[in-house]
């Protein structure tokens, strides 16, 4: 398969198989960046269905899609040869989905035997495994229906040596347990490696010819002559914005002065900024492990100073507003009915997937002092959402105690480093402000690396700074209890378990410390919700009263909405839920919809029309659409002659309910209502 591709493999585990094709171009790009693009599509005839819409064909990638992609893009990327700029491409198709077995970690296993066995200068097998925990057991690649019980659940990637990337989330397990889980996985990577090893060997052809592009050797050695003292002295300066705006000053200077006294100089390929970057990082490397310091002085541990603000937006269901140093997240809530769920197509379930919650993550130019173009929502904003709603999910409350669809939408207002964990505790502060009732607060934290040889220095809070030109981003959120979220990107060949260990007791520190300045502001939950939010109640009825309540054509449930302004959903088991923004119109909806769905009770007195009368009595409607039968010997405490002698059609009387026969016929009294009656009243 796909033989005109560079490598290629075809992964199966279970029913489930993904093709994965790696292609290069053969000459290098102008980009001043590696052009790796890694893209995971799945077909819908995989899981033998046809897409939904109106083109009936695969369109977009969705959500899941990009996310996979990224898990493999963000292992790859790293182990790439540095000074490779040719255009590369990775592309896995999932052919056949058995619905028990997800093909995400099935992509890095193709992509690392299509990368080893073709011309493309990747020369490192690698592999990824889903590990979960269930019931305490440590399970590699659990199903989909095994994960449902899992209180952990990670994709780990990594090579023989080393874990490369993770991202997971858990229902706020210990770091200890975290920890265990990785290494649990790396030895499944391992096991995966070596079967690679076998298939690869043979199959093994001589890399392509390529030139690492580098800096002309004279244009560095006076760049850095002319710039390296001044660099040094920039990249003390604690503000983003004065940083940036010196650093471009001393590059403009240093082409200035070039351009006047080495003509013959090749300046146009942005070699001045290459070495101006190469001296930032030394600069700011060497400042950490020499001095323990950090871009904005701060000590390797230390926390930004933190703002928290809630309640801000007047007409939204929550809001709140988390800044910390340079980056700031606005988190706001809105709370819908089921309505409002979002509907997906998945080959991964049979039936349509809903999900009732949704973290959208909103990343505008100006939140880093850039003017561009504002396009489709980028992999990265739908990446960094989706780990905020990770981290979040575990601590929503039952659905079924609390209704209502959840959308949160973090706006980064600046960026200095870590807006996806500043998102997780915009989120949990507006979650709060809203009235949700969380399990508890929330909250997140980016740990980095700067690694020279045997000298290591692990780094709180990290700045953008420091994650451009560090050698890893490690994020992990959770609560005091435990993580429900994390992920880890490295630059280096693999970070080793002793280190892993520590960035997350780090970690769990700073945690602690940010959480406390939450609780500061909002502590819990507010008993409330805002008065611009819906009210969901729910009553259950007797199945077979939902056509009564819906009505012929839904007439029924139309009118009681029209009536009582409230919003009415019916499930099939029974369950009615009723939304309104007032309280009065939901309470006014329940009656007129406990009236419908009522059961008649034997003992009880009922007033209600007479709808029809005959020689042996009076049918009675109770209950709407109920009627029930006051024999004539019932109808009075003396010998009544003709039925309508007592009542008439149309007449509203009481009666009681003395008996419900096998057939559901039902035995009315007005006699012993009125007799009840006047025992009640003492006469």
């Amino acid at each position: 398969m796909a033989r005109l591709a560079h490598g290629s493999c075809l992964v199966r585990f279970g029913d489930t198989v993904v093709l994965v094709a790696a292609t290069v171009q053969d000459k290098p790009t102008h980009l001043p960046f590696f052009p790796l693009t890694v893209e995971y599509r799945e077909k819908t005839y995989a899981a033998g269905k046809i897409p939904g819409g109106f083109f009936k064909r695969e369109g977009a990638p969705q959500e899941k899609e990009v996310l996979s992609s990224r898990l493999t893009d963000r292992t790859l990327r790293p182990l790439f040869p540095d000074g490779f700029f040719h255009e590369t491409q990775i592309h896995a198709q999932v052919l056949s989905a058995d619905q028990e077995n997800d093909a995400d970690v099935l992509t890095l296993i193709g992509a690392s035997v299509a990368l080893n066995t073709s011309v493309i200068p990747f020369r490192t097998p690698v592999a990824s495994v889903r590990i979960g925990r269930i019931q305490n057991n440590w399970v590699v690649n659990p199903t989909f229906r095994q994960l449902e019980y899992a209180d952990l659940d990670i994709v780990v990637a990594g090579s023989e040596n080393a874990i490369v990337m993770v991202e997971g989330g858990a229902i706020e397990v210990p770091e200890s347990q975290i920890l265990e889980g990785l290494r649990r996985a790396h030895e499944a990577i391992r096991e995966l490696i070596a079967i690679q090893e076998e298939l690869i060997a043979p199959r093994r052809v001589p890399a392509m010819e390529w030139v690492p592009k580098e800096v002309d050797p004279r244009l560095r050695e006076l760049v850095e002559r002319a710039a390296e003292g001044r660099v040094a002295t920039a990249v003390r300066i604690p503000g983003k914005v004065e940083r940036l705006a010196a650093l471009s000053k001393i590059a403009k200077d240093v082409t200035k002065q070039l351009e006047a006294n080495e003509p013959d100089l090749p300046l146009g390929d942005g070699g001045v900024g290459e070495v101006i970057r190469s001296l930032e990082k030394r600069s700011v490397r060497a400042r950490v492990l020499d001095e323990g310091v950090r871009a904005d002085g701060r000590g390797l541990e230390d926390v930004r100073a933190i703002g928290c603000d809630v309640g801000l937006l007047p007409r939204t269901h929550g809001s709140a507003l988390f800044t910390r140093g340079e980056t700031q997240s606005l988190g706001v809530v809105t709370l819908g009915t089921s309505k409002d769920e979002q509907r997906i197509d998945s080959i991964d379930s049979p039936e349509q997937v809903t999900k009732s919650f949704m973290l959208h993550y909103n990343f505008p130019p100006f939140s880093v002092g850039e003017a561009r173009p504002i396009r489709a929502t980028s992999r990265r904003e739908k990446g960094h959402g989706a780990l905020a709603e990770r981290a979040i999910r575990p601590l929503l409350p039952e659905y079924d105690d609390f209704p209502y669809t959840i959308r949160v939408v973090s706006e980064i207002l600046e960026s200095n480093g870590s807006s996806s964990m500043a998102s997780v505790c915009s989120a949990s502060l507006s979650l709060m402000d809203a009235g949700v009732p969380i399990k508890a607060p929330c909250a997140g934290v980016a740990m980095g690396l700067v690694a020279e040889g045997d000298r290591v220095a692990v780094l709180t809070d990290i700045l953008g700074l420091e994650d451009a030109l560090g050698d890893m981003d490690f994020k992990v959120a959770g609560t005091k209890q435990g993580v429900t979220s994390i992920q880890m990107d490295i630059k280096i060949d693999g970070l080793s378990f002793d280190l892993l260990e520590r960035a997350l007791a780090q970690a769990r520190s700073a945690r602690m410390h940010i959480l406390g300045e939450m609780e500061a502001v909002i502590g819990a939950p507010r008993d409330d919700l805002s008065a611009y939010a819906p009210r969901i109640s729910s009553l259950r009825i007797n199945p077979e009263k939902i056509g009564d309540i819906i009505g012929p054509k839904g007439k029924t449930i139309r009118a009681i909405q029209d009536e009582s302004g409230a919003t009415i959903e019916v499930d099939d088991d029974g369950i009615v839920k009723i939304a309104a923004v007032s309280g009065e119109a939901a309470r006014r909806a329940q009656e007129m919809i406990e009236a419908i769905a009522k059961e008649p009770e034997v003992g009880v007195i009922y007033e209600g029309p007479v709808k029809n009368t005959t020689t042996f009595g009076a049918f009675v409607e109770i209950l709407p659409g109920i009627e029930g039968l006051c024999h004539i010997s019932e109808l009075a405490d003396h010998r009544v002659g003709k039925t309508e002698d007592v009542v008439r059609r149309g007449d509203v009387v009481r009666v009681k309910l003395l008996s419900i026969d096998e057939k559901g016929r039902m035995r009315l009294s007005r006699k012993a209502a009125a007799a009840d009656d006047a025992a009640a009243s003492g006469k």
